[in-house]
């Protein structure tokens, strides 16, 4: 009997290890791609916001800035609804690369209409904080993965304030706008590295999906971005 229990004991902590070493591996694949797509993409924004001739480029043709939103669009979709896209190598990273690139280009050109040193100053800002959150997600006891359904209520109501906004021309709107994003991603932030996590966390991701994983949280940081850049420009109008 004690053999059986012994055997059970053992074959628990076989599985409790291989599970801890999937998801360390998967941690591993989420935060590689991650950080590709993040050079990349702020590589992009630097060449837009340094040279001119890109910036000339970007408002004279339009049509490529509108392609751009339409195959990112069409990338986000077709990675967050085809399971076997997005799991499937090497179709996953070809998407994933496609949807970065055009991002870049977006986020490029709506970078080069502020001032150089405030696009540093939102880049940094950026990498501070999702660092800080990060880190703050991987230690706390408090468990975000149960606020999906209010962080998704959030964020209708923030596009609603964000027409509001738009429509009233209130530079106090909108900075109280921006500030709001800044903060919801910042919680997504959290939220998403939890449920990359796993663990006690009400939610979890398959360590299947690392591409869905890092798609989540790339397009956290990249609206952390925006909102920042958004209150920085503001605040020197």
């Amino acid at each position: 009997m004690d053999q059986e229990v012994y055997a059970m004991e053992h074959q628990m902590d076989e599985f409790a290890f291989s599970e801890k070493s999937v998801r360390r591996g998967f941690i591993r694949k989420v935060y590689a791609v991650l950080t590709s797509q993040l050079i990349i993409t702020f590589a992009i924004v630097a060449v837009f916001v340094l040279v001119p001739d890109v910036q000339k480029f970007a408002v004279r043709n339009q049509a490529v800035f509108w392609t751009a939103f339409g195959l990112t669009l069409a990338m986000v979709i077709a990675l967050s609804c085809c399971g076997n896209l997005r799991r499937k190598t090497p179709h996953n990273y070809i998407a994933l690369f496609v949807f970065t690139l055009c991002e870049g280009y977006l986020l490029g050109s709506i970078a080069a209409t502020f001032e150089a040193k405030d696009v540093l100053i939102a880049v940094g800002a950026t990498i501070v904080v999702t660092i800080g959150l990060t880190l703050f997600a991987f230690q706390t006891k408090w468990d975000f993965t149960f606020m999906s359904g209010a962080l998704f209520t959030t964020i209708i109501m923030l596009i609603f304030f964000g027409i509001m906004a738009g429509i009233m021309q209130s530079r106090v709107l909108y900075i109280l706008y921006a500030c709001i994003g800044a903060l919801l991603f910042c919680l997504y932030i959290i939220f998403d590295t939890q449920l990359m996590l796993g663990g006690n966390h009400k939610l979890a991701i398959s360590p299947e999906e690392y591409i869905f994983a890092a798609l989540n949280l790339y397009l956290d940081v990249i609206n952390l971005f925006m909102y920042l850049l958004a209150i920085i420009g503001a605040g020197r109008d």
